[in-house]
């Protein structure tokens, strides 16, 4: 019914003045939000979701952006409706952070670090409402406690450095919601978070809805996000809308090969794949039938047979590596004389055995002492106790010179590859500089020729070589830091949440490119993650992690299928339904 409807796009284009030319980023996209309902929006990065909502907030920079067309109706009371691009600038400030609030994707830089979290959300309060300082102070602990914060004087009086990534988005969406806002927009306030997490902000957020009766444009890569949250779907490629209609309809019947290849790119938990199918696949195969689509997917699927002998072969081996009753302490408090008084046990006498050729998974929250773990194997930070013996050599024993020669055996692939590489570095330089440091290669000719064929195993181009890292997207830099691991012909490989910040579409296509080099190059590896369907679809055996301890350990189907912790059946549990 017309009275429901809160907004209303009507071929909204935005167009970007670039060197290259006019770049269209939108085109003609139309869609309505009803009042009290979630609308989900979907694409990979570059599909032009945050560029539609960033002109609903008429927050588009002029130049290089400009907008030759289209109308946003926001009828913000069932009397009045108004064109928010031909409003003015100041009653646009007015709405921004009272009727319409917008949540980031990434937290920490939405935060000024410069000032308590408290402060953030008074000020936004007092920036729309005449109240004193204490009442915007009573209302911003309240609103923490709406958001389901513990300890809510704690976090008003923290700076955001000093919360986790999932508190620091209930402060967000506190912030958000100080308002009352008519609309929310949510621009993948999840991607960042591990799935536990992730679940319980989907919670929270439905929970405020149902509330405050606020509606919702929910911004996502992930379609099993969206079928937790939202009514409606809109389905975006290239800056266009491919497909749109109710989640049902889109999940049991999709039209579009782009939505089809979406759903279909995660890891399933119901089944094991060779390979993961990707969005390309399906775009390639558009005229085909569903019934073939289904037989192709179902031709891709391991067996139980031969998935144990796959697992014979691995463990009919001695192992690569031991690692006995290990631990890591963290010093966090010394008396006035410098002697501890207290410690923090971030690893707690783990053990375990890794065996060549194996992908051990190891998975947990944030905070589980996963990433310390792996760090502490490579002896990149020192270990309190325990043994890690690889080839028969304790690598806590080792000195400089012979830990040196070790790395070049074991690499790790960090989670933000954007991070891991110079800035002011070439990518060929940076694939030939470990080269150098462990004398591969007669001299910097062969080096460099042997970069190029790296470039290209991995999916990149050889003209690629001469680039800088912010000329990639975060799948390409992802793969330049692949092809810098390989650079060196390591044997065990640590991925350590390398995958997490990546579109599922590109997600799938890493794995697929890591299970592929590990066939070809017989690597082992170490996966780390907090989403237990990734984990699964990589690995031979899983270890479940929590608060520094080993929870359960064993075979990955096995695990899946019958856990025996809570902690994993709580990780299962935060998979999202879609998937299932």
């Amino acid at each position: 019914m017309e009275e429901d409807k809160l907004l209303e796009i009507k071929n909204l284009t935005v167009e970007f003045i670039t060197e290259e030319g006019i770049q269209t980023a939108v085109k003609d996209v139309s869609f309505t939000l009803g009042r009290g309902k979630t609308l989900g929006l979907v694409g990979e990065s570059g599909s032009g979701k945050s560029v539609t909502c960033l002109s609903i907030m008429r927050l588009i920079q002029r130049p290089p952006g400009r907008i030759p067309n289209g109308e946003i109706i926001f009828q913000y009371d069932t009397n009045t409706n108004i064109d928010l691009l031909k409003t003015s600038n100041r009653k646009i400030r007015d709405f921004r952070g009272n009727l319409i609030s917008m949540i980031f994707q990434e937290p920490m830089t939405s935060l000024n670090p410069v000032h308590k979290c408290g402060a953030q959300i008074v000020e936004s309060i007092k920036m729309h409402y005449n109240v004193s300082k204490s009442a915007a102070k009573q209302r911003a602990l309240k609103l923490l406690e709406e958001v389901e914060i513990k300890e809510p004087e704690k976090i008003f009086n923290s700076y955001p450095h000093q919360i986790s990534g999932g508190q620091k988005q209930r402060v967000m969406i506190a912030m958000a919601m100080s308002c009352n806002p008519k609309l929310l927009i949510a621009d993948e306030p999840t991607t960042a978070l591990d799935v536990t997490v992730q679940k319980s902000i989907l919670e929270l957020m439905k929970r405020l809805q149902e509330k405050h009766g606020t509606s919702i444009i929910f911004i996502t890569h992930d379609l099993g996000v969206i079928a937790e949250i939202a009514d409606e779907v809109a389905v975006m490629f290239h800056g266009e809308i491919v497909e749109k209609g109710s989640v049902k309809e889109i999940f049991t019947n999709p039209k579009h090969a782009y939505t089809k290849g979406l759903i279909a790119c995660r890891p399933p938990l119901d089944k094991r794949l060779k390979h993961l199918p990707t969005v390309e696949d399906f775009l390639q195969k558009e005229e085909l039938a569903d019934k073939e689509v289904k037989e192709l997917i179902a031709n891709n699927t391991i067996t139980k047979e031969l998935r144990e002998q796959n697992l014979k072969k691995i463990y009919d081996q001695a192992p690569i590596m031991e690692v006995n009753n290990l631990s890591k302490n963290y010093v966090i408090a010394k008396n006035f004389r410098g002697k501890v008084i207290a410690e923090k046990k971030a690893v707690k006498d783990i053990s375990f055995k890794l065996y060549p050729g194996e992908t051990l998974g190891l998975v947990g929250g944030s905070g589980c002492g996963k990433t310390t773990l792996g760090r502490t194997l490579l002896s990149l930070i020192p270990a309190t106790s325990g043994e890690i013996i690889y080839k028969g050599k304790n690598i806590l024993n080792l000195d400089r010179k012979e830990l040196r020669a070790m790395r070049k055996d074991i690499q790790i692939i960090f989670q933000d590859p954007y991070s891991s590489l110079n800035p002011r570095m070439t990518i060929g330089d940076a694939i030939v500089e470990p080269m150098k440091v462990h004398g591969l290669w007669k001299d910097d000719k062969e080096r460099k020729e042997q970069t190029k064929r790296l470039l290209k195993r991995v999916g990149l181009e050889e003209k690629h070589f001469e680039r800088y890292p912010h000329e990639f997207s975060g799948g390409q830099r992802q793969r330049i830091c692949i092809a810098r691991t390989l650079a060196v012909e390591p044997e065990f490989i640590i991925c350590d949440e390398s995958v997490s910040a990546l579109d599922v579409s590109v997600q799938a296509q890493v794995l697929n490119l890591l299970n592929e080099l590990k066939e070809e190059f017989g690597f082992t590896y170490i996966f780390i993650s907090h989403d237990l369907s990734v984990v699964k679809f990589m690995s031979d055996r899983i270890i479940v992690m929590d608060k520094g301890e080993l929870i359960e350990y064993g075979e990955a189907d096995e695990l899946y299928h019958n856990p025996k912790s809570e902690i994993t059946k709580e990780l299962i549990d935060s998979v999202p339904k879609a998937y299932l």
